[in-house]
């Protein structure tokens, strides 16, 4: 059976942060969908189109690697492509609490499908798509923060 996994995110913008994430989880699986979701506590910044662009821009060279969006529950998004695995990153304890509590909620839903933590490389743990946001709405640079090849204006 194949191994997929589903980053679910709003990658609102995609960060360095994300891009290692998935590159350090593509030994673990056949297949990762990095699924743009809309998060309805979430005011986007980006519009959807310009982050999915993105990130087919930074994985292009990785055929395992797809780019989807999609509506509603994760559980049942990975249920629909067949994902048992829901990929996620932790940076600090603050996101093991939250990101715990919401795998426990899926494994509820589902108990097919395991939550795998991957933790962030040293160095990128300060690296989150909120302040990447701040700095930018804010007229700060934000290159060292996003993927090479990536123009946001």
């Amino acid at each position: 059976m194949k191994r997929i996994a589903v980053y679910p995110g709003t990658f609102d913008p995609v960060t360095k942060g994300h891009e290692a994430l998935v590159l350090k989880a593509l030994p673990l699986f056949d297949e990762i969908i990095i699924a743009i979701g809309h998060n309805s506590k979430k005011q986007t910044y980006f519009p959807i189109e310009k982050r999915k662009a993105w990130l087919e821009t930074i994985f292009s060279n990785y055929p395992q690697v797809k780019i989807d969006t999609f509506d509603g529950l994760t559980v049942n998004y990975c249920k629909e492509k067949n994902a048992r695995f829901i990929l996620r990153g932790l940076r600090n304890p603050t996101d093991f609490e939250y990101e715990g509590n919401i795998a426990q909620a899926n494994s509820t839903l589902n108990p097919e499908i395991e939550t795998v933590f991957l933790i962030s490389n040293p160095g990128l743990s300060i690296v989150s798509s909120s302040i990447v946001r701040e700095i930018h709405r804010h007229g700060g640079d934000i290159s060292q923060f996003i993927p090479s090849g990536i123009i946001i204006e």
